[in-house]
């Protein structure tokens, strides 16, 4: 299966590190960040959930709710949490995902025979509270993820959801941004009454608006 952006994410049953979970239901309101790993009791995948797990605060500020997935065991997982604590100081503090029959990896596409016809890539989904997936990155098993800019780009889009505007080349929160070119002068005076700076009829940079 392929999802595509703006696709509804796939729902799904499935058994975690903290009970059998329907996806919809879970997330129910909430953002989402759904992650797979290409295999339990490995040394990249270890330091990503390390890190994943100390970034708890952040996606809670953000109203995300942290899933992981690999096609291992809820019990395999179980006993490689106790890895993660020893060597990067917390064990994971969201539930991880046991598909060891990859039914919910191939509802994702996580699986590409010609990396691995086993294992999952490095898929990262992001998806709204209306379930629509509004962002997807994928990296090979030997590269590890950077999840301050998964952090980012889901500033990015809550921004974007809220506002007419994009954000330009390497933004982050606090940066100026960019008024979409569908809103005209005339709708963009209304939303932005400081003004703007026009470097061009469609590159419109404005302050980023808050609220």
């Amino acid at each position: 299966m392929t999802v595509q952006l703006g696709d509804v994410a796939p729902d799904f049953t499935a058994d975690t590190t903290e009970g059998t979970i329907n996806f919809h239901s879970w997330k129910d309101g909430s953002w989402a960040v759904l992650f797979s790993h290409p295999k339990d009791f490995t040394p990249v995948c270890t330091t990503e959930l390390g890190y994943t797990a100390k970034l708890r605060s952040e996606f809670a500020a953000r109203n995300v709710k942290v899933i992981g997935l690999s096609c291992d065991s809820v019990e395999d997982h179980r006993a490689w949490s106790q890895d993660i604590l020893d060597t990067q100081g917390i064990s994971p503090n969201f539930p991880m995902i046991g598909d060891p029959d990859a039914t919910v990896a191939n509802l994702y596409g996580m699986i590409h025979p010609n990396a691995n016809d086993t294992m999952t890539v490095r898929s990262v989904f992001v998806i709204g509270p209306d379930n629509l997936v509004k962002l997807m990155i994928t990296y090979p098993a030997s590269t590890g993820r950077n999840f301050d800019e998964v952090l980012r780009v889901v500033d990015s889009l809550q921004l974007t959801a809220n506002h007419k505007v994009a954000t330009p080349v390497n933004w982050q929160q606090g940066d100026d941004v960019i008024i979409v070119p569908a809103l005209s002068n005339a709708e963009a005076a209304e939303r932005f009454p400081g003004g703007w700076d026009e470097q061009k009829p469609y590159l419109r940079v404005v302050a980023q608006p808050t609220g």
